[in-house]
């Protein structure tokens, strides 16, 4: 076992990373395998500091929200942060789960001193949060504009100081899409100037075109924008030598003859050796949007991506490639979702569906994660309406997850237990009933329609001390089983196959309800949370 220390936002968080990694992009010193991240990172968008690169991604109903990923060579990242640490507003809506709602298609930015990220909450409108330190506390989100469907956007400040905000519209909320608008914004950030410009319509070649990234280079100006929707779509980038317009299009990125669907929806990002780079996702269900990386070179003024097999024009994504050069040598430190609940602080890869209230659970230096059974919610048809799950990404196609815990329950319904949550979802879980311990593992399918839990396999366990585990493998094929001493394990009920949220991947993680208050109610120590190979 490895452990370390970080200083973020005021607090230290611990971590704890296992030598059995779940996935390891790095196939030698000279060259890298994709994903470089088979984890749920959303809409990726990525800028260069310095020798310092950071990353950010959607986060949609999850709290903390708007992760912040660090890295020195583009291909390992570490979760240092969150943009968004306490709440999502309105504090009042996000307080109760808002499945694929909240923080969509983010971009961070640098701007005289100041770390951007913007953000469009299609029911609301577009936030921004900034920092001095990535890595440190950032401001509360501010709203830019309040607005139905304005999605995706994307800051840019141009060379004679004049400030513009660019963004697309989600057609679900505003009732039109597939066209880009841009709008001048205050050099700050904090509103825009007007009720902006239509600069593209991707109607007739580029249907659903979202994403907006703007760059400028070599006197054109740039907008990155993917059409097309997310499973099948493509890399689109338009150009101009006038901020607006008229655009050309052309599409610089798409699936080809790879098993790489959907190539799109990243950034770009340009080393000091001239080097070019882009990242993307592709959408790998039940396991969410997984992050590519892909090399790029200018032709013409267009930014071609990934490699040209066919000689088409059109890049396509590459599955191994040399490392980007430069001058840093990484370690191949990977980060892992494992906690051993030692520390003051949750490790930082753990999210709540909603808004968290203090009482859910209490990390300690103790030992374990206090857990404390919430009362369900009267109107919750099954755990989708539950604000209180604690819940991480899938980390690789195939690992496993342990977990060992200890249940003090005092009244009946009192329940906890290991979760795999989704659109359908299974736990495996102790539940007492008419006084006594009784291990359930449950299915529910539909659970987003309101579907009832079914119990799978029911099993008699007086011991308030129990490992649970999970294994998956690929497809997100969930073998439940369960172990009185932690080396012998039972297998129990079904195989289940993980299913992917709204707008998210399939997540694991623990929750622990009730049925309803009672004077000192019971609770569960879990002492570790390891996943690995």
């Amino acid at each position: 076992m490895k452990y370390g220390l970080w200083l973020i936002s005021g607090f230290w968080l611990f971590t704890a990373s296992l030598t059995a990694q779940v996935w390891n992009p790095n196939l030698d010193n000279e060259h890298y395998q994709n994903p470089i991240l088979h984890s749920d990172y959303s809409d990726p968008d990525v800028i260069r500091h310095g020798d310092d690169f950071y990353m950010t991604a959607s986060s949609f109903n999850c709290v903390p929200a708007l992760p912040i990923l660090h890295s020195k060579d583009l291909v390992n990242w570490t979760l240092i942060n969150y943009a968004i640490q306490d709440e999502l507003p309105p504090n009042d809506f996000f307080n109760q789960p808002q499945h694929g709602n909240g923080v969509w298609a983010p971009a961070i930015r640098y701007h005289d001193g100041w770390f951007y990220i913007f953000y469009g909450d299609p029911d609301f409108g577009i936030y921004m949060v900034k920092t001095r330190d990535p890595a440190g506390k950032w401001e509360k989100p501010h709203l830019v504009r309040a607005a139905k469907g304005w999605i995706d956007p994307c800051p840019f400040w141009d060379e004679d100081g004049r400030a513009y905000l660019v963004h697309a519209f989600a057609g679900s909320r505003a009732g039109n899409k597939s066209i880009v608008v841009l709008h001048q914004m205050a050099s700050d950030g904090s509103r825009l100037l007007d009720d902006g410009v239509l600069v593209f319509d991707g109607h007739q070649d580029h249907p659903t075109i979202e994403g907006t990234k703007m760059y400028k280079r070599n006197g054109y100006y740039y907008i990155f924008a993917p059409g097309g929707g997310v499973a099948e779509g493509w890399q689109t980038i338009l150009r101009s030598k006038q901020i607006y317009g008229p655009y050309e299009d052309k599409i610089v990125l798409h699936q080809g003859n790879t098993s790489v669907n959907g190539p799109h929806q990243g950034a770009w990002v340009s080393l000091e050796n001239g080097e070019e780079w882009f990242f993307h996702f592709q959408e790998k269900q039940p396991y969410g949007r997984i992050v590519h990386l892909q090399p790029a070179k200018w032709q013409d003024d267009w930014l071609l991506i990934g490699e040209d097999v066919n000689q088409d024009g059109i890049g396509e994504p590459v599955s191994r490639y040399r490392k980007p050069s430069v001058n840093y040598t990484q370690p191949t430190e990977l980060q892992t979702a494992s906690d051993e609940f030692n520390a003051r602080q949750l490790h930082p890869n753990w999210q709540w569906h909603a808004n968290p209230q203090a009482l859910w659970s209490f990390p300690t230096e103790l030992g374990f994660l206090r857990m404390n059974p919430v009362i369900k919610q009267a109107d919750a048809r099954n755990l989708w309406d539950h604000p209180n799950l604690l819940l991480q990404k899938m980390p690789a196609e195939e690992f496993t997850v342990t977990t060992k815990l200890e249940f003090f329950h005092h009244f009946d319904g009192e329940q906890t237990g290991l979760l795999v949550m989704g659109r359908d979802y299974a736990h495996l879980s102790l539940v007492q009933q008419n006084g006594q311990l009784v291990l359930q593992q449950v299915t529910c399918y539909g659970a987003q329609y309101g579907e009832p839990e079914k119990v799978v396999a029911s099993v008699p366990f007086p011991e308030r001390e129990i490992y649970l585990q999970v294994s998956v493998t690929k497809g997100g094929k969930c073998q439940f089983a369960y172990s009185k001493d932690g080396q012998t394990y039972t297998n129990i009920g079904d195989v289940f196959t993980a299913k992917e949220g709204k707008w998210i991947g399939a997540k694991v993680g623990i929750y622990c309800l009730r049925n309803e208050h009672e004077n000192d109610g019971g609770y569960a120590n879990y002492d570790y949370f390891r996943i690995e190979k």
